[in-house]
């Protein structure tokens, strides 16, 4: 990961810190999932997904 993408990762999360101090989880939420989703987007071809068990809630 680069710099430049490290600093932009770090500015959505500060972005979404700063939802949540205004009391709205669910865009902080939505915000998350979305970034979430683009970093696996990005990995997704150089990695394979772990066979880790699912989480209690998942289950």
């Amino acid at each position: 990961m680069s710099d430049i993408e490290a600093q932009r990762i770090a500015q959505r999360i500060d972005t979404v810190l700063d939802i949540l101090v205004a009391g709205d989880y669910h865009s902080a939420i939505n915000n998350l999932e979305i970034l979430r989703a683009e970093l696996l987007d990005q990995v997704k071809d150089s990695i394979s997904p772990p066979h880790a068990p699912g989480s209690p809630w998942e289950i």
